[in-house]
């Protein structure tokens, strides 16, 4: 039986075509028509009419030229930057950061935000994101998607902040009056697996399919990264390790009252750390400042390291023993501050206490991971609407 021709075929190569040269342009920089043609296996006629299209919609333009051989020079072709734009933010109890990025990934525009003075999210979220534009000297017609990092749950199924124990005045509802605020795709994402998708990108488990985070700061958060993807479980509570119950901890029950923590952060958070840290002969004015001062103590800092490694450890562990990763990434003020110090202490530690043997290694990327995992998201998503559509 003769096999029967799909419709829309030449459609859907020249589609795939296209975006295939837009994400060699991405990686590899400007390029002429021939070399895209080499890259993509391309003849050299449908190169060249590859490029005249995305040429037509503003998609790539003209940056130079490249000598070489007999006759003119090749055109050199770039993405063209303003082509769309995308805004992330990240969300505290105190303060809003937002920052535009172009469609190359160039960050051309950040502002910050109190949000101590105000019971209005959506006047803060408004301003932040017109402020971040309006530096980037972008048209907010431009502006493709913003996407906010924010602790505590967010429901997989609705997008909506359910729980978020440091702000109590982002709610369910919250989503839906942004987006009509705004009149641009909005979406929430955990901060913790933001801080994922940035060390997946370009950080510490860059080219690692499957591997957790352990966050560690004023909270404690876990981020797992299955096949690529981040997993958020039923209700968005996956990695909410806080609430872990733990050895040398009291687990407590009645979770939803204000000011009661969870045993693994009781354990490992913020405040317990200065008490680690006292207790040595080691103060800051945060915890991660303790752990900054063991490391650069060596030898006299080493019970505040072995003491909190043993700790995390048992986090660690739990969690290992489930989900079997090769990778563990210290992220948050207290696992960037200690280092490899303190992962190489939680390595050995978890090695020594269950059959799993993961890799424990620092976070790369030090500086706001939590928004360069929002712009990250809101690229990946934009680049797929504005490059999918190449062909009408």
């Amino acid at each position: 039986m003769a096999a029967t021709r799909l419709p829309g075929t030449p459609r859907l190569l020249r589609a795939l075509n296209d975006r295939a040269a837009l994400e060699l342009l991405l990686s590899r920089g400007p390029l002429t028509r021939a070399q895209l043609g080499e890259m993509t296996g391309l003849s050299k006629v449908t190169a060249s009419q590859l490029v005249e299209r995305l040429e037509e919609r503003g998609l790539v333009r003209r940056v130079g030229e490249q000598a070489g051989g007999r006759g003119p020079n090749a055109q050199l072709y770039a993405v063209t930057p303003g082509s769309a734009h995308v805004i992330g933010v990240e969300v505290g109890p105190d303060q809003v950061t937002a920052a535009c990025a172009d469609i190359t990934g160039a960050i051309i525009g950040r502002v910050e935000h109190s949000t101590k003075d105000t019971d209005d999210p959506v006047g803060v979220v408004h301003s932040a994101v017109m402020q971040a534009a309006g530096r980037a000297g972008a048209d907010m017609s431009s502006v493709r998607r913003v996407v906010l990092g924010t602790p505590g749950l967010v429901d997989p199924e609705s997008g909506e902040i359910s729980f978020a124990y440091d702000l109590p005045r982002w709610h369910r509802g919250l989503l839906d009056d942004l987006r009509r605020d705004l009149n641009i795709p909005v979406s929430f994402c955990n901060d913790v697996n933001l801080a994922a998708v940035a060390e997946a990108h370009n950080g510490a488990a860059k080219g690692v399919k499957d591997f957790a985070l352990i966050w560690v700061g004023r909270g404690v958060g876990l981020a797992t990264m299955i096949n690529g993807r981040v997993h958020q479980g039923a209700t968005g509570a996956a990695g909410e390790i806080g609430w872990l119950p733990v050895p040398g901890a009291e687990v407590p029950r009645n979770v939803a009252r204000r000011g009661v923590r969870g045993a693994f952060q009781a354990l490992v958070g913020a405040d317990t750390v200065k008490t680690i840290g006292k207790l040595h002969g080691f103060r800051g004015a945060e915890g991660a400042d303790v752990v900054r001062a063991a490391v650069a103590a060596g030898e006299a800092g080493d019970p505040v390291l072995d003491e909190l490694a043993g700790r995390l450890a048992l986090g660690v562990a739990s969690i290992c023993v489930v989900l079997d990763p090769p990778l563990v990434v210290l992220a948050g003020e207290i696992g960037q501050a200690g280092g490899a110090d303190l992962a190489g202490r939680v390595e050995r530690e978890v090695a020594a206490i269950t059959l799993v043997a993961p890799k424990v290694v620092p976070g790369e990327v030090a500086v706001e991971p939590v928004l360069h995992g929002a712009m990250r998201t809101a690229l990946d998503a934009v680049r797929d609407e504005v490059f999918g559509s190449t062909t009408g």
